[in-house]
C-alpha cells in the first residue's frame, strides 16, 4: 500500500529569477507546507505496508540532497520529482529509462489498491455474517462487485475539481491509517491477554528442511525491503514545503517522526500478532479474521483501511495526470500546478 503522493511532475523546478515564468512564481508563492504536512504524506505514503526503517530512513536523507542542484543548499536548480532529479544529474537518457520503471510502478499500486480495497469491502460483509450465522458458517463471498464500486467511487472522486491536490486528503488517509493499526494492534494485546500464553517462537514459522527456512527468511526479507521506501515520491512532497526553514531541514525532521512512528505501529502489529496465534497468524489480522469480535470494530477498521486507499488512489492518478502533462508538452496549458492547501 505504499507511496501513494505525487507532487507536480512537469519540468524540473527552478529557482524564481526575472526570467521565471508567472506560472513559476505563482506555483511557488503556494509552497507553504511544514514538518506536519511532510508527515502527513509521508504516513499516507508508507504507514499499512511494512518497515525497512535504517535503509527507508538512510535513503531519504541522502535524497534530501538532490532536490537542489548543482549545489545542495544554494541551488539554484529545484528538482520538483524524482524523475527531475535523475535526468539532471545522471542525463535524459537515464531518466527515460527511470520513468518507465516508475510508471509501471504507478499501475502496480493501481492494481494493489484496487484489490485491496475490494478484500477489505468483503471483510466487513463477512463479518456481520460470522456474527449472524456463527464464525463456522462459509460466509464466502466474491470481490468483482467490490472492484467495481471502488472503480466508480473513484470516477465519481475524480470529477471533483481540485479534490486530489488538497491536504486533508493526505490528512484524512493518515488518520485512516493510525486508526486501523491502533485497531488491529490493540486486538492482538487482547487476545494475548485472553490467551494468557504467548504464542509463537523466537525461530518463527517451523520448517522441514534448511533450504525451506532459508528460502522463507529471504522471502520475508524481500517483502519488508520493499514494503515501504518511498523514494519516487520524496521529492514532490519536498517541493510543496516553504523555503524557511531550508526544506532539506523539514525533510530531516518529518523523515525521521514519520519512520519512527510507521515502524512502532508495524512492530506493534505483527508482534502482538504473531504472539496472539503464533504460527497460525493469517496475513492480515483484519481480513483474514484472525478476530471475530467485536465484529462492529472489525468492520469499523476495514472501512478505515477502504477510504484510506481512495485517498491513496487519489493522489496516484494526479501522479499519472501529471505524467501525462510532461509528455505530452501541448497538454501543458491545461494541467494544473502545485498543491492546494
Amino acid at each position: 500500500m505504499g507511496m501513494e503522493i505525487c507532487g507536480d511532475d512537469q519540468q524540473p523546478s527552478v529557482s524564481v529569477s526575472s526570467s521565471s515564468s508567472a506560472t513559476e512564481v505563482i506555483k511557488r508563492s503556494l509552497r507553504r507546507g511544514n514538518t506536519w504536512t511532510a508527515l502527513a504524506h509521508i504516513i499516507t505514503a508508507v504507514i499499512g505496508s511494512g518497515a525497512f526503517a535504517s535503509v527507508t530512513l538512510t535513503s531519504a536523507l541522502l535524497l534530501r540532497d538532490c532536490y537542489k542542484c548543482p549545489d545542495p543548499d544554494n541551488g539554484p536548480d529545484r528538482n520538483g520529482s524524482y524523475i527531475d532529479a535523475v535526468g539532471n544529474i545522471l542525463g535524459k537518457k537515464s531518466s527515460w529509462v527511470c520513468g518507465i520503471i516508475v510508471r509501471i510502478n504507478f499501475i502496480k499500486l493501481g492494481i494493489v489498491y484496487t484489490i485491496a480495497s475490494s478484500i477489505s469491502m468483503s471483510a466487513v460483509q463477512r463479518s456481520n455474517c460470522y456474527h449472524t450465522e456463527g464464525h463456522k458458517a462459509t460466509c464466502k463471498y466474491g470481490n468483482l462487485r467490490y472492484m467495481l464500486a471502488f472503480g466508480i467511487i473513484q470516477t465519481i472522486a475524480s470529477q471533483i475539481p481540485d479534490f486530489r491536490n488538497t491536504i486533508w486528503l493526505s490528512v484524512i488517509a493518515a488518520i485512516m491509517s493510525f486508526t486501523y493499526s491502533i485497531i488491529g494492534s490493540a486486538l492482538g494485546l487482547t487476545q494475548v491477554i485472553q490467551n494468557g500464553i504467548i504464542k509463537g517462537s523466537i525461530g518463527g514459522v517451523p520448517t522441514t528442511t534448511t533450504t525451506e527456512k532459508v528460502w522463507a527468511i529471504s522471502e520475508a526479507l524481500g517483502d519488508i525491503a520493499f514494503a515501504f521506501p518511498f523514494s519516487v515520491i520524496f521529492l514532490e512532497i519536498q517541493d510543496t514545503l516553504r523555503s524557511t526553514p531550508p526544506e532539506k531541514a523539514t525533510m530531516k525532521r518529518a523523515s525521521i517522526m514519520a519512520v519512527c512512528i510507521t515502524t512502532s505501529f508495524y512492530l506493534c502489529c505483527g508482534g502482538f500478532g504473531y504472539a496472539a496465534f503464533g504460527n497460525s497468524t493469517p496475513g492480515n489480522l483484519l481480513t483474514g479474521f484472525g478476530f471475530y469480535e467485536p465484529y462492529w470494530l472489525i468492520n469499523f477498521a476495514n472501512s478505515c483501511v477502504a477510504l484510506h486507499l481512495v485517498g491513496g488512489y487519489q493522489n496516484l492518478l494526479r501522479c499519472i495526470h501529471n505524467w501525462i502533462c510532461n509528455a505530452f508538452s501541448l497538454l501543458q496549458p491545461s494541467c494544473g500546478s502545485g498543491w492546494s492547501y
